[in-house]
């Protein structure tokens, strides 16, 4: 798809939302996110995530997706209200700017779906197109803004040292107790069986599969659905994962790429997108993804791309945040780098920048506002290697739009809370007594913002 095609479609799914309702949105039927070591889903990743029935999944795996919670905000999209959860789109078409809402109910296989949608709404057994899920916590990685609800290293920490002392307090073990708590692999999950009961019916409606984590190198079910798509080719099947491309073993890694490379050169499906999560460059990106090392999280992507040359590219997800500002740049300049290495005859490298929402201190919205020209610097960067003219190796307009999609809502939504930055100096320095990181020597440029935190 063109960049001007992914507009011009958004476009047109506007109109057609606006026949049903005014807050219509089908990423509320035909995509669904699945936290299934702890029973939670919702309907992209900007709502809040919410409870499984884990009782009526047992009679109807389709509850996995058609929970009571999303039937009702499916209720009130189709009234014309605006479901709270769904903040993030609402804010951003306040300031008079298209929304995701737009955007993911434009592509084909949100909107293919339309007609069928709007005769039959209130279905309680929906097959979604697009699937995200999360069979297991097991990270070897403690990201700043995560928890142990996706990563078994950030539960060891905080089950060693307890919660991190901000207001109020972070990831503190009795919050994943109960209800929160992961189920761990060797005890039986009802979502995850559910799921594999399911999972015939929905593999044939999918038109995007995408498994996270934890990290997916480090789960069986990753390889159990890999060996499904083998042994059941579908061809018009867009297979995504997000890994951290650091596996802690590397016959982990060496099974990963083998499975992945028949899949593709074998033509098992349309397309695979390998994510991978980082948030900055160098130094910096290590700083917020404890556990990354940088350098050889390169060089497994550029192995990625030699020994699997077809049906598959490479998408940089930026999960942007505070700390990823000041290195984006050196992030920009990387990536156009690798895209004209790799991008012979089709684009194989992207990039997207999602906002980080929570926690709260570590959103761009509040750092100073002289930080937004670091920001604008990078979007004439992009400008300037922009242009179809140039072939494949230029930034795309609708990343271009996205990075000024994510400074109109920062200008919109800019926060100078004095708990905020009592929170992030609380944070990052119990973060260095814990890590052995110090965060002026990583970030010595952000010293004034620092010391405007501590002194807050």
């Amino acid at each position: 798809m063109s960049t001007s095609d992914y507009k011009s479609d958004a476009l047109k799914a506007k109109d057609k939302l606006q026949e049903v309702s005014p807050t219509m949105c089908l990423a509320k039927w035909n995509q669904t996110s699945l936290h299934l070591p702890t029973g939670l889903t919702n309907s992209c990743y900007h709502p809040p995530l919410h409870e499984i029935d884990a009782d009526q999944v047992k009679s109807n795996p389709a509850a996995l997706h058609n929970t009571a919670e999303k039937l009702d905000q499916r209720s009130k999209m189709l009234k014309g209200e605006r479901p709270g959860g769904c903040s993030y789109c609402w804010k951003l078409e306040d300031t008079g700017e298209m929304s995701d809402r737009h955007y993911r109910s434009g592509e084909p296989w949100a909107m293919q779906d339309f007609e069928q949608i709007r005769k039959n709404p209130m279905s309680t057994s929906w097959t979604p197109r697009y699937v995200e899920v999360n069979f297991n916590n097991a990270c070897n990685f403690k990201c700043s803004y995560c928890s142990p609800q996706f990563s078994t290293t950030w539960a060891k920490e905080v089950d060693r040292y307890g919660e991190y002392p901000t207001t109020p307090p972070h990831n503190a073990p009795e919050h994943f107790q109960g209800r929160r708590r992961p189920i761990p692999n060797r005890e039986e999950n009802p979502y995850v069986t559910a799921f594999w009961k399911w999972w015939p019916t929905l593999y044939k409606n999918l038109k995007h599969f995408r498994m996270t984590g934890g990290e997916p190198m480090m789960d069986v079910n990753t390889y159990k659905v890999f060996q499904y798509i083998i042994d059941n080719p579908k061809d018009d099947l867009h297979l995504n994962v997000t890994s951290n491309m650091c596996p802690p073993d590397k016959k982990l890694k060496e099974k990963y790429f083998n499975m992945a490379q028949e899949i593709c050169m074998q033509e098992k499906v349309e397309h695979m997108m390998q994510f991978v999560s980082v948030d900055a460059f160098g130094k910096r990106a290590e700083y917020i993804r404890d556990g990354l090392d940088f350098t050889y999280m390169m060089d497994n992507v550029e192995e990625f791309l030699d020994r699997i040359p077809g049906r598959n590219s490479i998408t940089f997800i930026c999960t942007y945040n505070n700390l990823s500002i000041t290195s984006m740049d050196k992030l920009l300049e990387k990536i156009l780098e690798l895209r004209t290495k790799y991008s012979k005859t089709y684009q194989r490298v992207w990039f997207d920048v999602p906002l980080l929402r929570q926690p709260a201190w570590q959103q761009i919205t509040m750092l100073p506002e002289s930080y937004q020209s670091i920001h604008e610097d990078n979007i004439k960067y992009m400008q300037a290697n922009s242009g179809e003219s140039n072939g494949l190796h230029i930034f795309k307009d609708f990343e271009i739009q996205k990075m000024q999609r994510n400074l109109a809502y920062w200008r919109e939504n800019a926060d100078a809370s004095t708990q905020n930055k009592k929170n992030f100096y609380a944070f990052f320095n119990e973060h260095d007594r814990r890590r052995l990181t110090r965060f002026l020597n990583t970030f010595p440029e952000m010293e004034e913002f620092w010391k405007e935190c501590m002194n807050a």
